[in-house]
């Protein structure tokens, strides 16, 4: 049986900051757990209501002029956190989660492999 972490193919890092989550004009505010190219955890909300047949919309603010943007996808729900699966990322988010991967694991050729499996899913969505 495959474990969680033998499918895993993304770096995920521990990073407490702030994310807005929007869906359907309705904002929710959450802790962020972590984060990959492949998704974001965070602490499920007191109050929250997201279907996961619609696309959300994640901001989480650096800096007051660096934000990472993703469309993601609820994929998990519990008491304690909620998944969200990256289903859509621009290049400048990508740019700011790549340093943020090198700075918070100290190794810049983690970063590099993390792009790679990304280049490589892009190329066989499939596999």
């Amino acid at each position: 049986m495959e474990t969680s972490s033998e499918r895993r193919h993304f770096t995920r890092v521990g990073f407490a900051a702030g994310a807005e989550l929007i869906q359907e004009g309705n904002l929710v505010h959450a802790d962020l757990i972590d984060i990959s190219l492949n998704g974001i955890l965070v602490r499920t909300p007191e109050q929250y209501e997201f279907r996961t047949d619609i696309p959300c919309s994640v901001q989480i603010h650096l800096s007051d002029d660096t934000v990472i943007q993703m469309q993601v996808a609820l994929v998990h729900s519990g008491s304690q956190c909620l998944g969200f699966h990256c289903t859509s990322i621009d290049m400048d988010s990508i740019i700011h989660l790549r340093r943020l991967i090198e700075i918070n694991l100290n190794d810049p050729s983690a970063a590099e492999r993390v792009l790679a499996e990304l280049v490589r899913q892009e190329k066989y969505p499939y596999e």
